[in-house]
């Protein structure tokens, strides 16, 4: 059942010439004896309507080629009998049919071609009727037919415009998924560029701070060594203990350099220099003022000695804010505010750029910026200033005991 639902579907327009050739046909047999009927023998008018209408049958393979000889074969059946075409009745369905399928054709010069074809076997067809041909005859009976072809025509340029109006439509959900794509692509990379400038931030703090705990521990165990060498020689005990304890400083020391040397990137340069801290913020205030960035730097507050990894990580901060500023922002001024509190440290870099890229291409910036502040419970925050330019403002708490 379902199958032939479908064949009806797809050839309902060849089912439909099919039916109307068969009546055709019994309409020739059962009035074979009736007025006006065509003289010619039923053998001969009977194969004709199935030759007249079997070119429509191959119009899917020959579009242009099956309507047109329907309409070129019914002028030749008007010479062999008058009769025959204007008697069968729904010949005049088939030949509307035709007509529209010239008419839908989609090119122009075949449609063209095609109503020419329709005029002049219709006229032949309707002139060949027997008896005197009235005006009214010669010029509505082609009417219907050219009627038919101007349905087609009309449908076929609508069927183009909805098929144009489609494409459009295919085009732009294609442009809007093609954009939704790059976006997440775009998306992607930036989590990625985000990612690698935190590892490679993080990396870079466990770097400084090897030098700031391996200090500590090697003064640890010099002293741990210097008491040991005094003790006098009764306490053995004692002396054996503090040579485990000064053993496991030097080993944890060891084992400290090959982690520092696994974190290392081959690129990376050994730092000689101790690490700095804000005590040279005037020294890089130099450096950058010489690149052609002129900076203003303040102090509020009491100074206090600060824990080494909190001194180090605010010169860094400060450092990389500049350092934006002037890569980046295109700035011609920045002002630089250390400000001491009781419990923590403020750092605020201004400058009257545009403000600075979000990363450096070497995966610092302000990613790093703030994943050096996280790290120590600290806060950041960047942004336009009121006054125009771009402020870093950034807040590292400090514990005084840990000095």
């Amino acid at each position: 059942m379902n199958r032939a639902n479908d064949v009806a579907r797809e050839y309902w327009f060849e089912l439909l010439i099919a039916v109307m050739a068969f009546a055709g046909m019994l309409e020739l047999v059962i009035g074979r004896d009736a007025p006006g009927a065509p003289s010619t023998s039923l053998w001969v008018t009977v194969p004709a309507i199935a030759v007249l209408v079997t070119p429509l049958f191959f119009r899917r393979r020959f579009p242009f080629a099956g309507p047109a000889a329907y309409w070129l074969i019914a002028p030749v059946l008007t010479y062999m009998d008058p009769l025959l075409i204007p008697f069968v009745g729904s010949l005049g369905l088939v030949g509307m049919a035709s007509a529209f399928l010239l008419g839908n054709l989609r090119d122009e010069k075949q449609a063209g071609i095609g109503l020419t074809i329709v005029l002049g076997s219709i006229l032949i067809v309707v002139a060949g009727i027997p008896g005197s041909q009235t005006a009214s005859q010669l010029v509505f009976i082609p009417l219907r037919f050219v009627v038919s072809w101007v349905a087609g025509y009309a449908l076929r340029e609508r069927s183009e415009q909805a098929e144009a109006a489609e494409m459009r439509a295919a085009i732009a959900e294609h442009q809007r998924e093609a954009a939704e794509m790059r976006a997440i692509l775009a998306e992607r990379e930036r989590e990625a560029a985000a990612r690698i400038a935190v590892a490679e931030e993080r990396a870079r703090i466990a770097r400084e701070l090897h030098d700031i705990v391996a200090h500590a521990m090697s003064v640890m165990v010099l002293q741990v060594g210097a008491v040991r060498h005094k003790l006098p020689r009764g306490l053995e005990e004692d002396r054996e203990a503090l040579g485990r304890v000064e053993q496991a400083g030097r080993t944890a020391l060891a084992e400290m350099r090959r982690l520092l040397g696994a974190m290392r990137n081959d690129g990376d340069d050994v730092e000689l220099g101790p690490q700095p801290g804000l005590d040279a913020l005037d020294s890089l205030v130099e450096d950058v003022g010489q690149a052609g960035l002129h900076v203003r730097l303040r102090r509020d507050g009491e100074p206090f000695s600060l824990p080494r990894a909190i001194d180090l990580s605010a010169y860094r901060i400060v450092q990389e804010g500049l350092t934006n500023a002037l890569k980046h922002a295109h700035a011609n001024q920045a002002e630089v505010t250390v400000r001491y509190r009781p419990d923590e440290l403020e750092l605020e870099v201004y400058d009257d750029g545009e403000g600075p890229a979000t990363t450096d291409g070497l995966g610092h910036g302000l990613i790093g910026i703030r994943e050096r502040v996280t790290i120590y419970g600290g806060a950041m925050s960047a942004g336009a200033a009121p006054d125009g330019g771009f402020v870093l403002s950034a807040r590292l708490p400090v514990d005084r005991s840990q000095r």
